[in-house]
């Protein structure tokens, strides 16, 4: 799969495609519906599939503080993109020139100008364009004047629930771990390079892998039992991701995971954390001797959970 990064960077060969276009945050099996659809009207018109996305999310560059919690950061979206068989991604960088296109605007230079679309798949609820004014109907029309054909894509019902990103998330934040796994197609992780911190858990008893998020917020808060795969083995753990509120930080979110009787070196790895259960809330303790305990009662009932439900490999 080729990433392109910008319009200046289309080439000849990336004209000329069936596309669909979206936050695509996630992945999930609302999401996967679109994909297989949009990879059988590619196979039949024997033309390439692209999903056009942007950096940041238009919520995220119009409401930064609002915006919702990020499900997957970008690299994780272009591997799990590529992952549905997805030949080309256009990302788009989201900023103020980009904002104040208008719907015509935007369909004749990127659309049509940019990528050649022959067809394009988007919810009949997809809105584009300055002020939003694109929509499905105003497609409907450009797709007459500039020839390119549009279906809309179905929402995705599972067990009669709708599956979307917010769906997604709220599973996340009630810790219904078998249920954001259920919309998704696969248990949820988070993957990032492990960095050093600053040596505290260390010092405190306990290493800790310290894993970059890059991003401003993210679904989950709290402490929880955890697992990652390290060269084809499952090691179990548990984890904290919050603003560590008891120690001098910087503010921003971080994931900490302690994994039980491992013994290497793990710094600049990339590492992926899949989350089984909530153990508890992040919190304030008075001392660091209060968060010692805290910390070695979190590591005693995830012994004790792992040791009664011995952990099966599931990381995908």
């Amino acid at each position: 799969m080729q990433l392109v990064r910008g319009l200046h960077n289309l080439r000849p060969e990336h004209r000329g495609c069936v596309a669909t276009i979206g936050n695509f945050d996630g992945v999930h099996r609302g999401h996967q519906a679109i994909l297989a659809r949009l990879r059988e009207r590619g196979q039949a018109l024997g033309l390439p599939t692209c999903v056009v996305i942007f950096e940041p999310q238009p919520r995220e560059y119009f409401a930064p503080e609002t915006a919702p919690a990020r499900l997957a950061r970008l690299r994780d979206k272009v591997e799990l993109l590529a992952a549905e068989g997805i030949d080309q991604v256009l990302c788009l960088a989201f900023n103020q020139r980009l904002s104040r296109l208008s719907a015509d605007a935007f369909v004749k230079a990127i659309l049509v100008d940019g990528l050649g679309v022959r067809h394009l798949e988007v919810g009949d609820d997809f809105r584009f364009g300055c002020d939003r004014a694109g929509d499905f109907d105003f497609l409907v029309e450009a797709g007459k004047q500039y020839g390119f054909s549009l279906e809309a894509a179905n929402t995705v019902v599972q067990d009669g629930l709708r599956v979307s990103s917010t769906k997604v998330r709220t599973a996340l934040a009630n810790a219904d771990f078998a249920l954001a796994a259920h919309l998704l197609g696969r248990p949820y992780t988070i993957t990032g390079r492990v960095l050093h911190g600053q040596k505290l858990a260390r010092q405190l008893g306990t290493p800790t892998a310290n894993i970059q998020l890059k991003r401003r917020r993210i679904p989950l808060s709290g402490v929880y039992l955890t697992s990652a795969e390290i060269d084809g083995k499952v090691w179990p753990g548990v984890a904290n991701i919050g603003v560590r509120p008891t120690v001098a930080g910087d503010g921003r979110p971080h994931l900490e995971i302690h994994l039980l009787d491992f013994a290497g070196d793990l710094y600049g790895r990339r590492l992926t954390v899949e989350f089984h259960q909530k153990l508890r809330e992040e919190q304030r303790f008075a001392s660091l001797e209060a968060l010692k305990s805290a910390i070695d009662a979190d590591i005693a009932a995830a012994r004790a959970h792992w040791h009664a439900q011995p952990l099966t490999k599931s990381l995908k």
